[in-house]
């Protein structure tokens, strides 16, 4: 079987929901802005003009890629995360490349990460992808964001 990425369709709340809450609570502390925007993802990521991806195995949901739209040309990749039993299968890679893929087709000029530093795995496919640390960083609304970085596109 291979894994492919497709997009958000209705049904996929729980897998977006879950799939992040298993890293976010092992590693960190739920906060209430993520509890807000994964319990409803429509009104704050697709309402608002984002997009939601998911990495699938014959339609099981393996990982979860956000892109909320900032304004100004620009994209966050938010609540991206792969289950544990998945990991190892390209399906975050395959996330990273089909979220940059799409933010450049929305038009986007820039695509925007806050992560934290603990996340080696993660840093290491975002820097693989291109994306470098932002030259002036900005407020986070989560605690354990101490990482931006951000990619300029064509």
């Amino acid at each position: 079987m291979s894994v492919t990425v497709r997009p958000f369709r209705p049904g996929d709340e729980a897998a977006f929901r879950d799939i992040n809450l298993e890293w976010i609570e092992r590693l960190f502390v739920a906060e209430q802005k993520d509890r807000d925007v994964l319990n409803n993802p429509a009104k704050y990521i697709l309402d608002p003009g984002g997009a939601i991806l998911l990495a699938v195995e014959d339609e099981t949901p393996l990982g979860v890629v956000a892109l909320m739209v900032m304004g100004q040309g620009s994209v966050e990749l938010a609540k991206m995360g792969v289950s544990p039993h998945a990991q190892g299968k390209g399906a975050g890679r395959m996330l990273v490349a089909a979220a940059i893929d799409h933010a450049r087709a929305m038009g986007m000029r820039r695509v925007y990460i806050e992560t934290n530093s603990k996340l080696g795995p993660a840093l290491k496919l975002y820097r693989d992808a291109g994306f470098i640390p932002v030259t002036e960083t900005t407020p986070s609304p989560y605690a354990r964001a101490d990482v931006q970085l951000e990619l300029l596109l064509d």
